[in-house]
């Protein structure tokens, strides 16, 4: 467990840099879960470090199998000094302890819910899982193990998370596409969706 985690964290610095700041968060029956936090610029990026630990399980299996199965890490972008982003760390923990505590499997085009804004005053309260490789590309592990993929989250108002549950993930990206979304911007309106 803890090699895996020091591969994940030797990938973030080599990708991102050396984190300006760390936190952690343990919940009760769960692995211990820290964000780092990476500034790029006007970009921050929040990454989380401890949900790869063990492989996602799927909620139907009687025994989660302790090495085969999907391993992820969350990462969130968004432009520094417009909201006060930083208390997005004990969230973007709890969802990062999601597959621990609720026994999901997160995995791209999936939508995570707070039921609470993702920091104070933010117009969104759940994120789109999108597709890894992107920023940080995925990390080998030794088989049987399966790589741990890092997913962009990108914050949805709720009325995109309405429209998504309908008209599914890709018509919600495409949409953002089309209208040339800024999908970093931590106070953004949500896109126009008649």
């Amino acid at each position: 467990m803890g090699d895996v985690l020091a591969l994940v964290e030797a990938r973030l610095r080599t990708t991102l840099g050396e984190p300006d700041a760390r936190a952690a968060v343990t919940f009760l029956g769960t692995d211990r879960v820290e964000v780092l936090r990476f500034v790029d610029g006007d970009v921050v990026r929040y990454a989380t470090l401890g949900m790869s630990a063990r492989p996602m399980a799927d909620p139907n299996d009687v025994v989660a199998d302790p090495v085969k199965g999907p391993r992820a890490e969350l990462v969130l972008s968004v432009r520094a000094g417009v909201a006060d982003t930083d208390k997005v760390l004990r969230p973007l923990a709890v969802l990062a302890a999601s597959p621990q505590v609720e026994g999901v499997i997160v995995a791209a085009g999936a939508s995570l819910d707070l039921g609470e804004p993702l920091w104070p005053g933010a117009p969104f309260s759940s994120v789109l899982v999108a597709e890894s490789g992107g920023l940080i590309e995925d990390l080998e592990l030794d088989a049987p193990m399966e790589p741990v993929r890092f997913l962009p989250l990108l914050p949805m108002t709720p009325n995109e998370a309405a429209w998504k549950r309908v008209k599914g993930a890709q018509e919600l990206q495409e949409r953002w596409l089309a209208h040339g979304t800024d999908l970093r911007d931590p106070v953004r309106a949500s896109v126009p969706l008649d």
